[in-house]
């Protein structure tokens, strides 16, 4: 039957990654290593630093990334991706090249007959008011295509920069408890979801760059996948349990 594996937070071309080619070697090595055994892989969100399709034109680089992933699509391994606050701005190029399924925001999905629901996690639980005002701002078709007229030279430097600057400048210590406080509600959220959808017995979140595995009182799992900046983390479901394993090259 194969494999379901679960990744997210590649943040790949990240210009605070300081050996991008290892980077993608690396990345690129995990999926060369589960294409004997993947039924499917989900990528949930934030795998490019930054993305944005024109009509005609996408953004240069992660070639090694993405014909791993026509490999893995050519040998019948079906691929998911659910945009993340980076690379929400996919259209249908990934799809038509390579024959990947894009989701935009949280999604219910039937694996091996049980529901698991998929999020990134920026679109569930507490956000700030701002941060929810930015998320509509991303999504919103008209700030999209104000932002389609800008040439590339600008918008990539613009997004990059933005996003080099959040990374270097932050307080670790700050951000990590603001993630634990996050992901915390994450699990209320999965709690109280769970006792309304009762056929949901997972949840899988990105976003937060923890990697963590647990049970709630309900029995309902809830997995946090971690990244690949620090951790290299990913999740399987095979035979209707979750595993978050850490792999090495």
């Amino acid at each position: 039957m194969g494999r379901h594996y679960f990744i997210s937070d590649l943040h790949l071309g990240a210009s605070y990654i300081t050996d991008a080619r290892a980077h993608e070697a690396r990345v690129v090595s995990f999926l060369d290593s589960i294409k004997h055994d993947a039924a499917s892989l989900y990528m949930v969100g934030d795998v490019l630093d930054y993305w944005f399709e024109y009509r005609n034109v996408v953004p240069r680089g992660h070639v090694r990334f993405f014909g791993k992933l026509a490999e893995l699509a050519d040998a019948g391994v079906k691929l998911f991706w659910f945009t993340g606050n980076h690379d929400v701005w996919l259209r249908d190029y990934l799809s038509k090249e390579i024959g990947i399924t894009v989701y935009y925001g949280n999604t219910v999905v039937n694996i091996e007959g049980q529901q698991v629901l998929v999020s990134h996690g920026d679109d569930v639980g507490h956000q700030s008011a701002l941060y929810r005002f930015t998320r509509w701002c991303f999504y919103n078709p008209v700030c999209q295509w104000l932002y389609a007229g800008i040439h590339p030279r600008w918008t990539s430097q613009i997004a990059t920069g933005w996003s080099s600057n959040n990374r270097t400048s932050r307080d670790v210590q700050k951000e990590l408890l603001t993630a634990q406080t996050a992901a915390e509600d994450l699990k209320s959220f999965a709690l109280q979801y769970s006792q309304s959808h009762p056929a949901v017995k997972h949840f899988i979140f990105g976003h937060l760059h923890i990697a963590q595995h647990v049970l709630l009182d309900n029995g309902v799992s809830v997995t946090f996948l971690g990244d690949w900046i620090n951790q290299d983390t990913y999740a399987v479901f095979n035979s209707g349990n979750i595993e978050l394993n850490h792999w090495e090259s």
